[in-house]
């Protein structure tokens, strides 16, 4: 069931939502439904949605049904672990995840899900991935979910382009890439050129507002076809690559959108 669905302004949204204020935040709680039934989330690290098993509720029945056994997941922007966590359980012991995460607060979340639920197969890279290696400003946002890398930004983290970690980890090559960076997409394409190439991923992205604009998928060439033409608007599916991505951010005209 869909209890995100229920809108917090209605009277049943507010309703169901008031004994959920109750639980303190260190509360370990038991995941109610989907793939991750009965696995443990920490109540304060996120919205309730996560152990009620409803948060994103469509992008995540999407994701269930397109990861398969034994791939390799990367989970770039990783937050504190719930596709993570759902990676690790639909790619199973012979599959391997490998979470990026930069800020702090949320490593931490992350790595406390991990250890809670036994999950040895999830590698946590603690940087930002962008379209060069070295370092940058991240701008903390008004949740742990809206950090983003910023010259504006306050804390200074380590990034990664995706290139150079595939070439540095090429047992750990990606059948599928989940990309959610707040607004930073096109410099994570960027940096992964080579990887796109060669092993041509399937791409779960997450897109900011007014961005990315269609029904199916974005490509970088004619080659590109969506993988599930019913994909959410603000989740795009890419698969089967040709040509390469963007060289800068301000390359955004260069994708083409499959209607």
């Amino acid at each position: 069931m869909n209890f995100s669905g229920l809108s917090a302004n209605r009277f049943w949204g507010k309703l169901l939502r008031l004994p959920l204020k109750l639980l303190p935040s260190h509360m370990v709680m038991p995941i109610w439904q989907g793939r991750l039934k009965g696995r443990k989330w920490i109540v304060g690290s996120s919205n309730h949605g996560c152990y009620l098993g409803s948060y994103e509720y469509e992008k995540r029945l999407l994701f269930e049904s397109v990861v398969k056994e034994g791939g390799v997941v990367w989970d770039v922007g990783a937050h504190v672990g719930f596709y993570s966590l759902l990676a690790s359980i639909l790619v199973g012991p012979a599959g391997r995840v490998v979470a990026f995460e930069p800020w702090p607060e949320n490593i931490v979340y992350l790595k406390k899900h991990l250890y809670l639920n036994r999950l040895e197969n999830v590698t946590v890279v603690e940087k930002a991935v962008s379209d060069c290696t070295g370092e940058a400003w991240f701008q903390e946002g008004s949740s742990r979910s809206t950090g983003h890398l910023s010259p504006q930004g306050t804390l200074k983290v380590k990034t990664i382009r995706l290139d150079d970690f595939v070439q540095e980890n090429p047992a750990l090559a990606p059948d599928y890439l989940k990309i959610d960076v707040e607004g930073a997409e096109l410099a994570v394409l960027a940096g992964a050129e080579k990887l796109l190439a060669d092993f041509r991923p399937t791409i779960f992205l997450a897109t900011m507002a007014g961005k990315f604009t269609g029904d199916a998928a974005i490509s970088f060439g004619p080659g590109a076809t969506p993988c599930l033409p019913s994909a959410p608007r603000t989740w795009k599916i890419l698969t089967k690559f040709s040509g390469s991505p963007p060289k800068t951010p301000n390359q955004e005209n260069r994708f083409k959108v499959l209607r």
